[in-house]
């Protein structure tokens, strides 16, 4: 096994321990001070994923401040995700599409990889937790029924509770809604808090009506696209709309592709206060000259341990 993967996966079984120590302690998802990991996604001006970086292209400030990157890897490492799917009656049709997403990012899923299933319509419910058998998730998802209003923050809740049980400590979340939500106990502000606390990467795909631009939609659908986006971007995740039904299960599979193909970066910070504020995440690549002008997203921040 190359040295790289051996050493990309002692940091992730110290990141893991430290993530399991907290859930001990009480229901916080901060992160603790001694490690803090962040994956990196890099693009070229044609959308493509650059690989092949070293550490001395990337830097890494927290709040303004440059950190020491301790640990570097791109190598793949193990995922746990969390697929929430809407099976409200706002989707109708479009369910067909959603199977096919699931099942195009499920061939990107490796034997090492665990998924659990939310579904939510008027309420939401982990349907299947963790589970290393991708084919009992497919088939769910297969026999999902449309109705009801949308929860969709309430999923995305009970999705953030249930990945506390995940195994790896690379964690996403694949969302696949049109984002109309109009049924949920939480509200907006709250699951946007919980999405800084949390270190889980959001990814969503967008299954919008095309009628939106005409004002045919409710509200809260109009609405939809702009909230998925704002909870993504938030955890260096992204969302990404569908012009037409068919391009629906190519972005799932290009999300998947992205998961697999990110850089690790693992730092100590140097601010060791353990205050419970947010921390401003920043990574700025240092361009190598042989390449166009490159693109990062990240996370973008984290909230340091209370006392």
């Amino acid at each position: 096994m190359p040295r790289g993967v051996h050493a990309i996966r002692r940091v992730l079984l110290a990141y893991s321990l430290t993530f399991a120590a907290l859930a001990q302690s009480g229901p916080s998802f901060r992160a603790d001070s001694t490690l803090v990991l962040v994956p990196v996604s890099v693009t070229d001006p044609g959308n493509r994923y650059v690989l092949g970086l070293g550490r001395e292209h990337f830097h890494l400030l927290e709040d303004g401040v440059e950190q020491t990157v301790t640990h570097f890897s791109n190598e793949d490492a193990p995922l746990s995700v969390g697929f929430v799917i809407d099976a409200s009656g706002s989707m109708g049709a479009k369910l067909s599409i959603s199977r096919s997403a699931v099942g195009q990012f499920l061939k990107s899923m490796n034997p090492s990889d665990e998924a659990f299933l939310v579904e939510f319509s008027d309420q939401a419910a982990v349907s299947l937790p963790f589970t290393h058998n991708m084919g009992s998730i497919e088939r769910r998802v297969g026999t999902l029924t449309t109705g009801g209003l949308t929860a969709m923050l309430d999923a995305i809740h009970i999705a953030f509770e249930e990945m506390k049980k995940a195994a790896n400590p690379r964690k996403a979340l694949l969302i696949i809604s049109d984002g109309g939500d109009n049924h949920s106990l939480y509200t907006s502000t709250q699951i946007e808090q919980l999405v800084r606390e949390a270190g889980v990467q959001i990814f969503a795909v967008g299954v919008f009506e095309p009628f939106a631009a005409l004002g045919l939609l409710s509200q809260a659908e109009r609405d939809g696209p702009k909230l998925l986006s704002e909870l993504a971007e938030q955890t260096g995740g992204r969302a990404l709309a569908a012009v037409t039904d068919s391009e629906v299960p190519a972005i799932a599979a290009r999300i998947g592709v992205e998961l697999r193909n990110q850089y690790l970066l693992a730092y100590t910070p140097a601010n060791r206060e353990k205050d419970g504020k947010y921390r401003s995440l920043e990574i700025k690549l240092e361009q190598p000259e042989a390449l166009p002008a490159l693109k990062a997203r990240w996370r973008l921040g984290y909230y340091a341990p209370n006392e």
